[in-house]
This record gives structure tokens, sequence and C-alpha cells, in this order.
């Protein structure tokens, strides 16, 4: 009798609520394993679906890392938004609290995203490329429309490959960082935000 109620009352998910199940799903375990070692069975059935009903919502597993991949991005990017007339000095420790934070709230997540480059798989490279791209253009945007950093714009012809640069650091810190780092977060923020502002220096 017990059984036959629970059934009754457990919520059917909705499409939304049913994709970003499968979506975390498949995060923590692109996570933990490389791309080819990741079969589309398991994530179902850790998932309770059917294999069938994954396909539904993403018809290849190209597509389905590739979505895990762009949700990723799409709250990094959210995490970091720049507030315009903010200097961009004083942005930074927040936005690198937020993403340091972000990091470590869904550190499956962060991972499977850091992972897409070396899948293999060109499609899917491309969204993680296009993903940093953005991080790229915003981080720039934010630079030119500063007023003490704003002027580099002009005068660094090397500017959008040190900021690249930093990208690349930033996210080598932060994976080593999630590894299991004695550094605390404050820590981790403040090298990445000298890093930065290194890299602007004169």
């Amino acid at each position: 009798m017990a059984a036959e109620e629970g059934a009754r009352t457990r919520r059917r998910l909705s499409t939304e609520e049913r994709r970003e199940q499968l979506l975390s799903v498949g995060a923590r375990r692109f996570s933990e394993s490389p791309y080819d070692e990741v079969l589309i069975e398991q994530v179902a059935e850790i998932a309770h679906v059917s294999r069938g009903l994954l396909y539904h919502y993403f018809p290849t597993k190209r597509d389905f890392f590739a979505a895990v991949v762009e949700r990723e991005s799409e709250r990094m990017l959210r995490m970091t938004a720049t507030v315009p007339g903010v200097p961009a000095r004083e942005q930074l420790d927040a936005n690198l609290d937020a993403f340091l934070a972000y990091a470590e709230e869904h550190a499956h997540g962060y991972r499977a995203f850091h992972r897409a480059d070396a899948s293999g798989d060109q499609a899917v490279r491309k969204v993680y490329q296009r993903a940093l791209a953005a991080q790229e253009r915003q981080i720039l945007a934010a630079l030119a429309a500063d007023p003490e950093f704003g002027r580099l714009a002009g005068e660094r012809p090397d500017l959008r490959l040190a900021v690249r640069g930093w990208l690349a650091f930033t996210t080598a810190v932060c994976l080593e960082w999630l590894r299991g780092s004695d550094l605390s977060r404050s820590q981790v923020r403040d090298l990445c935000a000298r890093s930065l502002l290194g890299t602007l220096a004169p």
C-alpha cells in the first residue's frame, strides 16, 4: 500500500527539469571519464530513464556532451558578467569570487567543460572553443570600457593574446585547486587577480 502511495505522489519531471537532470548526470560522468569511455547506457541507468528517452533529448553522444559544455559556458558567462560603469579593478575580485564559487559548487560541470578540448571530437571542441572565445570577448569588452585600462585596446596589440593566456592560467590554477589544494578561495582569487593585473601592467 505504501509503495502504491509513493508511486502516486512521485512527481513527474517537466521537460526542462528532466533535461537539467540528464545534463547534471552527464557533467558528472564526463568529468570522471574521458569522452570515449562515457556510455550513454550508463548515463540513462544513473538517471533512471530509458536509453530511448535520453536520445529523445539528445540525438547523439556528441549532442549530449556539447549540451553539457554549452550549459557550463552559459553559467560561467552569467557568473562573471560585468556591471557597466563600475571600474574593472573593483569588479575583478567580485567576478573571480563568483567564478571560483561556481567552480567549487559545480566542480563536475567545470571539469567536464574543460575536458571538451581533449575529447577528440572536432564538433565538441568547436563548442568549447566558442565558449572560451565568448569569455575572452567579455573580458576585453570590460577592459575597453574601463577608464584605466581602455587605452590598452589601442596601445597593446598583444592584449587579446595576453587575456587568452590569463584564461588558460586561471583554468589551470582552478582545476588544481579543485583537486585539493591547501589554498583558500580568497588566496586563489588573489593569485588570479595579481596575474591579470600583472599582465596588464605597462
